[in-house]
């Protein structure tokens, strides 16, 4: 075994403990009454445990390194990353030993979406004269968003990840599904009767939606 072994004696410890942090250092926790000597076979006898930690802790740094940044309403933001602490924009939360960070940051996005999507169908449904029995948000990867003949909506959870004009553009199309249930002349009209911008932000999802998270 090559990697430098740090032991550390600790009275209050019942046994042999061996850990590999998030740096891949290895630590040897010796026990009260333990010894260097028993420690330093015991550690032997985990050498393959111990290869197996170290190259997952690795490849973890090296994944997190190439982790620049995080496309987040619509702007690139950089990815900060101290200890298991994560950081992008506004938001900030831990990440659990050897958890991975793209899934984890998916995973944060679509519960930033379970907040706020929701509330924005039911405030433009509100301005447009609408009725929406039913919300959803999935990870939908061809769709931005669908409209059942029962009333109910379904939202990529990625659109907190586009700017709000783009957002609030998907979610006007589907509403207005409830007075068109297809995508004839006439229901094209009124999507870019009701948002102006239809043109502008069918563009950016057609150039940029292949930069947010999958």
């Amino acid at each position: 075994m090559n990697t430098p072994l740090i032991y550390v004696r600790r009275r209050n410890a019942r046994r042999y403990i061996l850990r590999v942090d998030d740096e891949a250092n290895v630590r040897v926790t010796i026990p009260r009454g333990g010894s260097l000597e028993y420690a330093k076979k015991f550690a032997a006898g985990h050498a393959e445990w111990i290869a197996e930690q170290i190259t997952k802790r690795l490849d973890r740094v090296a994944v997190r390194n190439s982790e620049k940044s995080v496309l987040f309403r619509g702007e690139s933001i950089p990815l900060v990353i101290e200890g298991n602490t994560v950081c992008f924009g506004d938001q900030t939360f831990s990440m659990a030993e050897g958890e991975d960070l793209r899934r984890r940051i998916r995973a944060r996005l679509f519960e930033l979406a379970r907040t706020e999507l929701p509330g924005k169908v039911l405030e433009l449904a509100a301005q447009y004269g609408l009725s929406v029995k039913r919300i959803s948000i999935r990870d939908q990867r061809s769709r931005w968003g669908s409209c059942s003949t029962r009333g109910n909506i379904a939202l990529n959870y990625r659109l907190v990840q586009t700017p709000g004009f783009v957002r609030d553009y998907v979610i006007v199309h589907e509403l207005m599904h409830l007075r068109e249930m297809n995508h004839s002349s006439r229901f094209w009209k009124l999507v870019h009767d009701a948002f102006p911008r239809t043109q502008e932000a069918r563009d950016w999802l057609r150039k940029n939606g292949r930069l947010l998270a999958h």
